[in-house]
């Protein structure tokens, strides 16, 4: 077979594969200029023609090519015969002739026309038909190495995974001992479908370093280093393809992608979008189906950020209107843009002209249904989604629809099992889609952030509105939420409204600190966003830091005045005034919130700042009675609790109305009434749990009757009978310290859950309280065989440490760490801790071990500190405090060894991770106190002053 050069047709093929069709035609054009009537590049820029919509100058082009050489007969043939049939008005005629002249053509080819005529094929998507071809070019040709490395990309592309598997040996044979680039492209591209990335690269840089121009290649590096979540060295990629091509766009949609899922900088990528629209409007001026594949992935990571989806929907509809496409994805994708700007009327008008264009598009009859669901009409959705259901058996569930039908059970049937399943359903559809997705643009596009963020709010509906109490079962919706955002924080950490949401998660369930380290992540995105200041106050209000509390409340203010507006903002407001005795401040608020419109039933609008739920316009009430009755002023407190029973009898939150009135009848002394209102709430009502626990609590502290306690935690579990209540019954016993009992009922419970290593993990804590050591080792022991669980492993090393058992503390940490390399964040941070506690098990036994030890858990541990920003933000503050942790054993240490100066650093570096911790300022005084640096302890004790609980100590070194 003629060799040609391989660069121009490497660009032409990887173009032709990527639909790049416009490049395809230009740098055929660029060689039909060095290399005048080239009967390749004619029919390759008659392809790029055809496929832009020229159908009829490609036509006539394909009809000059085929005349001029036989090299190229079959595929213009073929080309001619797909080119007549999506004609509007199709030349049966035409058609025929054509096929009989294929059929003749055919029998005498020879070895180049096979292979063009296979080479197409396979561009269309026709693999077995082009193996036809190809194989019976290789017959004729004895194995041709072109024909190899075509065979070999025909199986690299299948759908089967057998022929995948088989690609890599014709693709080998082909380029054995050459520089064929379309072959390593091949090869490279093979590697990478089997996760083998170092392979991958390392047949990249062969051909970058060969052909050090060819952008494809730097292309398909920089998507190498984005499968393996590499961002840094992507970005670095990106900008060197920029440097050779400066409207390159794929250079131009990394760079994008990486400002809202990475640094979350929207105002950059507002201004690149530009730059893209304008780079894919000029070099792809007639491909209209590639800018829509192009520009999608942007609009689902740019959190309904206004500009940037104006710009996206303009880009559209400019395409769809120029190119007049009568393809329904462009009418469904516009609706759905208006949809992420809520416009859902408009949305709508796009739906239905999809449904013009398309009657079967399922698409667009469930766009039809979100508008519907979005404006309230729940009763001509509902009727629509019956008739969906039925299609759905045929063409397979669809995520978004079976979320349609959730959010139709939450808001009009008001079920929330039913609602919570289809919830599941949805998540798992929708990920089921990116099963075996590497990182890529491919991967952001079907994560859809913005639809996952839909689902886990319709979750938060259904979750308790205060944060978890220690001891409390988290709820399973607060996990399956969390379970949903993860996957989305860690792929696109940049955006706001997901790690938003996770903290809101964080935060009910009861992991304040967690929450708030992802809230910190949050403002360095936004710090005008109010909604991350009111929840930041909310959580130092849970704390009991009124004082930042406050600062949070008028940070929010500073940065955005319209903060005020938000009756949430005051509702906080109130609570911390209430909790530092201000009793009048704090009434006065409430009243005012009470007495504006949208308080009142069927008046709370969603508007933006004023949107309010009947649990929050509840929580109102309430706090405004506790205020009053906390003030002394039980008349008016007890006229606030009749309104709030008035305004929401017959909803949920009629149960927490009594629960409340409990509390003012107790604050009379009324304890039987208080009572009697517990006991005529039935175990099928909301909030029947707090009900039994808020008796429990009665019997016990007031009545002091450990029985009538124990009675009602008895009455929940056969109630209600869950693990849970199981929980609570044995977290009962344990406090009026019956451990044996509540060992029993532990047990019980883990005999219907032998998995459960929380069940496991309270009966080893109860035998260790009941000093029962040799049962608890024991059961440790067999739980970690059964379970695995880490946190298992080192409550067992904690109890043989505290039995002075080091070897077998010791074997139990290295067994839990004896595996393979780890590099996900959970595995590292298990090792940590068991490095730590390896440090203090030789600390006893083999000191000459520990600094050793503890330099393995330092150096895990600032890869760890490295990542979680863009990772886990919210663990930064637990994880800053570990780190110093680490770094006081390391100066605790070179205290025995009294070797100073290497203690003093160890503290001062503790210091930079938790600048107030006391106990590092104050072993950092008493050691400079130590070495005669009275300057520096004198320092360290006015640092110590400014804490209240470290005064008398300071004073005294």
């Amino acid at each position: 077979m003629t060799e040609r050069v391989p660069q121009p047709m490497a660009y032409i093929i990887y173009y032709a594969q990527e639909k790049y069709f416009n490049h395809v035609k230009q740098f055929a054009n660029l060689e039909l200029d060095k290399y005048i009537n080239d009967p390749v590049f004619q029919f390759f820029k008659a392809y790029g023609t055809l496929h832009l919509g020229q159908i009829q100058d490609a036509i006539l082009q394909l009809e000059n090519a085929r005349k001029c050489h036989s090299d190229v007969s079959l595929c213009c043939l073929l080309a001619l015969i797909y080119a007549h049939k999506i004609c509007e008005n199709v030349d049966r005629d035409a058609v025929l002739e054509l096929e009989n002249k294929l059929k003749e053509t055919r029998k005498t080819a020879g070895i180049n026309a096979l292979y063009y005529a296979g080479m197409f094929l396979w561009l269309m998507g026709k693999n077995d038909k082009a193996n036809e071809y190809i194989d019976r070019m290789l017959k004729m040709s004895n194995g041709s190495r072109e024909g190899l490395v075509l065979k070999g990309w025909v199986y690299c592309t299948s759908d089967k995974q057998h022929a995948v598997k088989k690609s890599i040996k014709y693709l080998d044979e082909g380029i054995q001992d050459t520089t064929n680039i379309f072959g390593m492209m091949g090869k490279a591209r093979y590697f990478m479908m089997q996760q083998n990335y170092s392979g991958a690269l390392e047949v990249v840089n062969q051909i970058i370093v060969s052909f050090s121009g060819f952008i494809p290649a730097f292309i398909l590096k920089m998507r190498l280093f984005l499968a393996q979540q590499d961002w840094e060295q992507t970005l670095e990629t990106a900008l060197r393809i920029l440097s050779k091509d400066g409207t390159n766009i794929d250079g131009l949609q990394a760079s994008i992608i990486n400002e809202l899922s990475r640094t979350g900088n929207l105002n950059a990528a507002s201004f690149q979008l530009r730059d893209f629209i304008h780079s894919l409007e000029t070099k792809e001026p007639q491909n209209a189906d590639l800018h829509l594949r192009k520009i999608i992935v942007v609009s689902r990571l740019c959190g309904k950020n206004q500009q940037i989806l104006q710009l996206i929907y303009g880009f559209i509809e400019r395409s769809y209107t120029k190119f007049k496409s009568s393809d329904a994805c462009f009418a469904n994708e516009l609706g759905y843009q208006l949809i992420l700007q809520r416009k859902w009327k408009d949305a709508s008008v796009w739906y239905r002209r999809a449904m013009e264009l398309d009657e079967s598009s399922v698409d667009a009859l469930t766009g039809i249904i979100w508008c519907q669901v979005l404006e309230g009409k729940l009763d001509e959705a509902e009727h629509q989604l019956e008739f969906l259901k039925e299609v759905q058996q045929s063409i397979g569930k669809s995520a978004v629809l079976v979320y349609l039908q959730a959010v139709i059970a939450s808001k009009k049937n008001k079920n929330e099992a039913v609602a919570t399943a289809l919830l599941n359903e949805a998540a798992e559809l929708h990920f089921s889609a990116l099963h075996g997705l590497p990182l890529s643009m491919e991967y952001y596009e079907k994560l859809n952030p913005m639809f996952l963020i839909e689902i886990v709010k319709e979750y938060l509906v259904f979750c308790p509105k205060q944060p978890r109490s220690p001891g409390q079962i988290v709820s399973p919706f607060l996990k399956q939420a969390a379970i949903i955002l993860n996957p989305v924080i860690k792929a696109a950490p940049g955006m706001l409204e997901p790690l938003y949401l996770m903290a809101q998660v964080k935060y009910l369930s009861g992991e304040l600190e967690n929450a708030q380290g992802t809230l910190q992540r949050c403002l360095d995105l936004d710090p005008t966003s109010a909604d991350v200041h009111l929840l930041m106050a909310q959580i130092y209000l849970s704390q009991g830091n009124f004082k930042e509390c406050s600062h949070s409340l008028e940070l929010g203010v500073s940065h955005n005045f319209q903060v005020r507006d938000y009756p949430l903002y005051h509702f906080i407001k109130a609570r911390a005034l209430n909790k530092v005795g201000d009793y009048p401040e704090a009434i006065k608020i409430l009243k005012m919130i009470i007495s504006l419109p949208y308080m009142k039933k069927g008046e709370s609008k969603r508007i933006l700042g004023t949107s309010i739920t009947t649990n929050e316009r509840v929580s109102i009430y309430l706090e405004l009675a506790e205020a009053l009755r906390l003030h002394g002023e039980l008349h008016e407190a007890t006229k606030i609790m009749q309104d709030a029973i008035n305004e929401f009898s017959g909803t949920p939150e009629e149960i927490r109305i009594t629960v409340a009135n409990v509390d003012l009848a107790l604050s009379k002394g009324e304890v039987e009434i208080a009572l009697s209102m517990l006991r005529n709430i039935t175990p099928n009502q909301p909030y029947y749990t707090e009900v039994k626990e808020k008796m429990a609590q009665i019997y016990l502290q007031i009545r002091k009757d450990k029985r009538l306690y124990i009675g009602c935690y008895c009455e929940l579990c056969e109630q209600l009978p869950s693990p849970h209540t199981s929980l609570l019954l044995g977290d009962a016993y344990m406090n009026i310290q019956e451990p044996e009992k509540a060992v029993e009922v532990y047990e019980a419970a883990q005999r219907k859950n032998p998995l459960d290593a929380a069940l496991a993990r309270k009966i080893g804590q109860a035998y260790v309280k009941t000093h029962q050591y040799s049962k608890a080792i024991n059961y440790y022991e067999v739980a970690l065989k059964m379970s695995k669980q880490d946190f298992l492993c080192h409550d067992l090393a904690e109890l043989l440490l505290k039995l002075k058992k080091f070897n077998k503390a010791e074997r139990v940490l290295n067994q839990a760490m004896d595996h393979d390399s780890v590099n996900d964040l959970p595995s590292m941070m298990k090792d940590v801790k068991s490095l730590i506690l390896l440090a203090k098990i030789y600390k006893n036994n083999k000191k000459e071990e520990v600094m050793g030890t503890l330099d393995k858990a330092i150096d895990i541990q600032l890869r760890i500190l490295k990542r979680i920003p863009l990772e886990q933000p919210e663990l930064i503050p637990s994880q800053k405090q570990l780190t110093s942790l680490i770094c006081v054993q390391f100066a605790e240490q070179y205290l025995i060894e009294k070797e100073y100066a290497q203690a003093v650093k160890w503290y001062k570096d503790a210091l930079s991770y938790t600048q107030t911790d006391s106990k590092v300022l104050l072993q950092l005084a008493r050691l400079y106190l130590t070495q005669g640096n009275i300057e520096s302890c004198e320092h360290h004790c006015a640092l110590l002053l400014q804490d209240d609980n470290c005064n008398e100590i300071a004073t005294m070194v």
